[in-house]
């Protein structure tokens, strides 16, 4: 099992702001560096609900995605982070988590991020036993959860040799060109470039553990 050493504070959303203090000019950078790959992946330029445009995602996971309603990728896009989770049919077990953590307020209220969602075929990888133990005690799952998020909105481009720094204190890094990317070497990125209101969501189809 994870040794946990998270603070107890690291769930509130006032650490959580004061570590993404920095993401303001990160934020801008990403928005003028996406270039030729990813132009063909997004729509024009617009915000939907006050947040980010929609874009046209990649990856096989995307097909699981509804094609309209609140689900949809417009419809994600118009919902911070957490809540449009909550509409992703293949996030419920991380919308679970985060709920048990007691973290959807600190996620929603957070300004750019990027999230690296792990599906729920990646949550049931791991042993029951194991799982319900991770969802019964809210320090550790604090810690595994914010080591699924970093600061900032990253791009496809970003992934292509990434190293970032988590909430959780602990290195995330990717790898990977086009619409093939993976995180920590073998999570693959199964539904890429999701955008919601406050964060850019990468869905993966393996559950990142911190070291």
């Amino acid at each position: 099992m994870i040794r946990t050493n998270i603070l107890a504070t690291a769930a509130s959303g006032a650490v959580l702001a004061l570590g993404l203090t920095a993401c303001g000019s990160m934020g801008g950078e990403e928005a003028t560096d996406s270039a030729s790959p990813e132009e063909t992946r997004e729509t024009a330029e617009g915000t939907a609900g006050g947040g980010m445009s929609a874009t046209e995602a990649f990856g096989p996971g995307c097909a699981a995605v509804p094609e309209e309603g609140a689900g949809s990728f417009e419809g994600m896009a118009q919902d911070p982070v957490a809540t449009a989770a909550s509409n992703n049919p293949v996030l419920s077990t991380l919308v679970t988590a985060v709920g048990e953590a007691d973290l959807v307020d600190t996620l929603n209220s957070a300004e750019d991020i990027t999230v690296f969602a792990p599906t729920d075929d990646a949550f049931a990888a791991i042993p029951e036993e194991d799982l319900n133990a991770l969802l019964a005690d809210r320090e550790q799952l604090t810690e595994v959860l914010t080591y699924h998020v970093v600061e900032g909105r990253q791009t496809p481009a970003d992934l292509e040799n990434g190293s970032f720094t988590s909430l959780q204190g602990g290195q995330v890094t990717a790898e990977g060109s086009g619409e093939d990317y993976t995180v920590n070497g073998d999570a693959r990125v199964v539904c890429g470039d999701v955008r919601t209101a406050n964060a850019t969501v990468y869905i993966v189809d393996t559950v990142l553990m911190p070291s």
